[in-house]
């Protein structure tokens, strides 16, 4: 049954012109990237500063893998192409919506807002 479902996954690949372990490569490599561009801006929208190149860093690094597929891929199905959009669209939305919430969180954390956040150079008691 493993043997099936490995030759299937792998046959895939062959038919489209796309590795399915370079793919995975990509999707799991760009996770702690994308987690840190995450990080960076929240921390710039919390410090005031531009939010413009982690956003651009975050969005490029959720979506390398995909377009790893779009470049790289010949005869790809349009389903395919329309499942991808979904899941960046999909992504995006929920991405936005939980950087929206960190930066609303840390901004309601700083002193200026009232916040419960310690001086600087002390660490917040976990």
């Amino acid at each position: 049954m493993f043997d099936t479902i490995r030759e299937w996954f792998l046959g895939l690949g062959a038919a489209y012109g796309v590795d399915p372990l370079v793919f995975g490569a990509i999707y799991v490599g760009a996770i702690p990237f994308f987690m840190a561009s995450v990080a960076w801006l929240v921390r710039n929208a919390r410090t005031g500063r531009s939010v413009v190149v982690p956003a651009l860093a975050a969005g490029f690094f959720f979506v390398s893998a995909y377009l790893y597929l779009i470049v790289a891929g010949r005869n790809v199905p349009a389903w395919v192409y329309t499942f991808v959009v979904l899941l960046v669209v999909g992504g995006a939305w929920s991405t936005v919506r939980s950087v929206r919430a960190k930066v609303a969180a840390a901004k309601a954390d700083s002193p200026a807002a009232g916040g419960t956040a310690p001086p600087a150079g002390q660490e917040h008691p976990v």
